[in-house]
């Protein structure tokens, strides 16, 4: 995978890491997301991959994403056959250089959220509902600027980091189909109400 000149990591960002865990589910391949709580200071309400900062006491960062994957879905790690890590990429707005980690979910434990102050919801969601056309778009902030391409899926606006994430592992996973990149949708505005949290 390419890592885009906004995504190129400043050495000085602090390290997480992030679990793209695949998994056979009752619909078919699918992904997990979780949903951030809206009370949340950082990135609130949003869409993301279980994941969250290297702590000291992890091996790295496969350690660290299936430790935050277990506290915040209950994801069991004895489950996962951890794939690869992807290159380290630059979330600016809080200043971390991420490790993402793909896994496959061998053994698929329950999951819910952990720790309901960090996570309001936990899906797995069928790759072909992600690929499908009809979910996508281009969104942008009201100003007029676009921000990148997201997915209209389970009840959940998937954009930002993770879009770009998801949509990079769709592409060098060979399952994006065409969809219309000019579909342009403002941001709602509770989600930008959120997002100007930081």
């Amino acid at each position: 995978m390419q890592v885009p000149p906004m995504f190129r990591p400043a050495s000085t960002a602090r390290e997480a890491a992030v679990l793209i865990l695949f998994g056979e589910g009752p619909e078919g391949p699918d992904v997990l997301l979780t949903e951030r709580a809206a009370t949340l200071s950082n990135h609130a309400g949003q869409p993301a991959f279980p994941g969250g900062r290297i702590d000291p006491e992890d091996d790295g960062p496969v350690s660290a994403a299936l430790r935050e994957a277990w506290e915040e879905a209950g994801v069991e790690p004895s489950g996962v056959d951890v794939l690869c890590s992807l290159p380290e990429l630059y979330l600016s707005r809080s200043e971390y250089r991420i490790t993402p980690v793909a896994g496959w979910w061998r053994e698929p434990s329950e999951v819910a959220p952990g720790h309901p102050g960090e996570v309001a919801a936990v899906a797995r969601v069928p790759i072909g509902e992600l690929v499908d056309p009809a979910n996508r778009m281009m969104v942008r902030h009201p100003s007029g600027i676009r921000l990148g391409p997201a997915f209209d899926v389970r009840g959940m606006l998937v954009w930002g980091f993770t879009a770009a994430l998801l949509t990079q592992v769709l592409d060098a996973g060979g399952w994006n189909r065409p969809w219309d990149t000019e579909r342009v949708e403002d941001l709602p505005p509770e989600v930008l109400s959120l997002a100007s949290r930081g």
